[in-house]
């Protein structure tokens, strides 16, 4: 009873943070009017790494509480996204176009007229998914030697709820493809928080 009421305390906490995930990040793109250390092939893997675990979490069922910040990262990925390609100048007639068939198959999915089977199949291969959008990331990281407008809190956050939900995900299903999701995440948001702190922390000394 106590661990329940811990799992679902700390579900109510990761929701509540994941509401201001990415704001720094965001912030941080609109002050700098840049986004040249942020990595689009990353945020499109995360994009679609979330996508499908919310379908996934919404079509079988699951408490709204133990996946409830996917849907609230989405909408803040969307945000990201956009910002980014517009100082990448890469919003054209292409990416208008993957928009739209993006949000045709998301629907497909939570009205299941994509038959659920195909979730199943997709859910596992979210964690190479995600760990290959944070490896794209931290590459990005590496090669500019600069961090300039990736945002520690960001990835902070991102590792604490990841963290989080290692123990209510155990409480609530205990479904292994989850957990293991979510502890790869918290290792590499990890990385890319220190690299970032890493990165800041050089660039200030020279300064």
């Amino acid at each position: 009873m106590l661990l329940q009421l811990l799992a679902d305390f700390l579900s109510l906490i990761t929701i509540g943070m994941c509401f201001v995930l990415k704001i720094p990040q965001i912030l941080n793109l609109l002050t700098a009017k840049s986004a040249d250390q942020i990595s689009v092939v990353g945020l499109l893997l995360e994009l679609t790494s979330y996508t499908v675990m919310a379908s996934y979490n919404f079509t079988n069922g699951y408490s709204i509480l133990s996946y409830l910040e996917y849907p609230v990262i989405l909408l803040q990925e969307y945000i990201l996204i956009f910002l980014v390609l517009k100082y990448l100048n890469k919003i054209n007639t292409f990416s208008i176009l993957v928009s739209i068939l993006y949000i045709a198959i998301s629907i497909s999915f939570a009205m299941q007229l994509i038959p659920k089977v195909v979730l199943t199949i997709l859910a596992p291969l979210c964690t190479p998914i995600s760990v290959s959008s944070k490896v794209v990331q931290l590459v990005a990281i590496f090669r500019a030697k600069n961090a300039d407008t990736v945002s520690p809190i960001t990835w902070f956050i991102s590792a604490f709820t990841n963290l989080t939900r290692v123990f209510t995900i155990w409480m609530d299903s205990a479904d292994i493809l989850l957990l293991g999701n979510f502890i790869i995440s918290v290792i590499l948001s990890s990385s890319i928080m220190f690299s970032a702190i890493y990165y800041r922390r050089h660039r200030a000394k020279q300064n």
